[in-house]
């Protein structure tokens, strides 16, 4: 049996996921300042969960912005550096059993990418996203961690932060509703708990990632939008893209194992022999 490993190196993550008879097998995700003990950590940890020996690994295929570190062969295994577009576009198509769509890698920022069977276009990205989320809310609300600020934006009321078109119109707009957000943080209320600026701060960075989305799917004629990365595990981020969805018309999926999309599908660019760059030593 060939067992590829794909590894995405973060600049604080690293998630590694075996690929083999066509099945993704115990993804898995690891914390690490560095790129090199993060790798060795996560690919010493997916052997020992799935009872594997170094000499039962084909192939390792690594990406993502940490990949650039790596300049040795991992434990002498195979191993090729693969585009981190190429990567989001072929794990995205994978993971939602899609032939074309459009693929949001939600990370740090945000990047967008077309994919279609084993071409993939780089199409722009944004600042705002997960950097973005912890930023804000550490300045605002001095909550550091995504988890903290999840459950502190539980039971948050938008109506106390952002301005709705029902503020300022009493007329029906065609399309619009009157809860359709007119300006975020527009309208800040001085009774607003922090429950609400944490649900404002999340509806400010998700929204910005699905209009982004929405445009690219207007300019390039395709409904389907694959989301991928870290922030898909945010719960609050269904509900606003399910909005935009209801507005828009735009079909936005999250698959299982979304925040794997790029590693798995550096093992799938392996597969499907897209260009990569095979690291020699």
């Amino acid at each position: 049996m060939d067992k590829i490993i794909g590894i995405d190196i973060g600049g604080s993550t690293t998630k590694i996921a075996g690929f083999y008879n066509g099945q993704i097998v115990s993804p898995l995700l690891v914390r690490a300042t560095d790129p090199i003990a993060s790798v060795y950590g996560a690919f010493g940890k997916f052997l020992n969960i799935n009872g594997l020996s170094i000499s039962d690994i084909k192939r390792v295929m690594v990406t993502g912005v940490g990949s650039s570190y790596i300049t040795d062969r991992i434990y002498g295994i195979p191993t090729g550096k693969v585009d981190e577009f190429n990567a989001i576009g072929m794990g995205g198509l994978f993971l939602c059993k899609l032939k074309k769509a459009i693929i949001v890698s939600m990370g740090t920022g945000t990047a967008f990418v077309i994919a279609d069977n084993k071409t993939v276009k780089h199409i722009g990205g944004s600042g705002v996203g997960g950097g973005t989320l912890l930023g804000l809310s550490s300045k605002m609300l001095n909550v550091r961690h995504f988890q903290d600020l999840i459950e502190t934006a539980r039971g948050g009321n938008l109506a106390n932060i952002d301005l709705r078109i029902g503020d300022i119109t009493s007329d029906e707009l065609v399309g619009l509703p009157p809860e359709t957000t007119a300006s975020n943080f527009g309208k800040i209320s001085d009774l607003a708990t922090p429950a609400d600026y944490a649900l404002g701060i999340i509806n400010l960075v998700f929204q910005t990632i699905g209009m982004l989305a929405v445009f690219a799917t207007k300019m390039n004629g395709i409904n389907d939008v694959v989301l991928t990365g870290n922030l898909t595990n945010v719960p609050q981020s269904k509900d606003i893209f399910e909005e935009l969805k209801k507005l828009f018309g735009v079909n936005f999926i999250t698959p299982e194992n979304a925040e794997f999309a790029t590693a798995v599908g550096a093992a799938i660019c392996f597969n499907e022999n897209l260009p990569f760059k095979e690291i020699k030593k």
